[in-house]
């Protein structure tokens, strides 16, 4: 039997994780942040311009370039996807995911969205409209 709390900590050793500062270099240097809360989360939180959103439940058939359900952005298995949730645990599920289709630079940012605006980094009033990819 496999617990949680071993199962993340799994996934996290696969990742070279990054904190909010070092996430937002990234995404200045061409990687790309997946939003991947809810829209309730993302409503009730805040937003961070820019940032691609993908619910978690639809971050594998989006981000996998060999989908026919992918995103615009997935273009090959060599893009770097930095992947926010609300505290920085599923998202480390969900890098630790994209990583077994090959995403080989997925990764994640320590503490989620709390963490990158307690840093200080730009956020916008959340929304729950559904992402782009999803409306009519």
């Amino acid at each position: 039997m496999t617990t949680i709390g071993e199962v993340l900590a799994a996934a996290r050793a696969r990742l070279h994780r990054l904190e909010p500062e070092a996430a937002a270099a990234q995404v200045r240097d061409g990687a790309r942040l997946v939003d991947i809360r809810p829209g309730w989360q993302r409503l009730a939180e805040g937003s961070v311009p820019g940032a691609v959103v993908i619910e978690r439940n639809h971050l594998e058939w989006r981000l996998d370039p060999t989908s026919d359900a992918r995103v615009p952005e997935a273009v090959d298995h060599d893009v770097a996807w930095v992947v926010l949730c609300s505290e920085g645990y599923t998202s480390s599920l969900a890098a630790a995911a994209l990583q077994d289709l090959g995403i080989h630079r997925a990764t994640d940012v320590v503490g989620g969205f709390r963490a990158w605006e307690a840093a200080g980094l730009p956020t916008a009033p959340g929304s729950d409209a559904p992402p782009d990819y999803a409306r009519s």
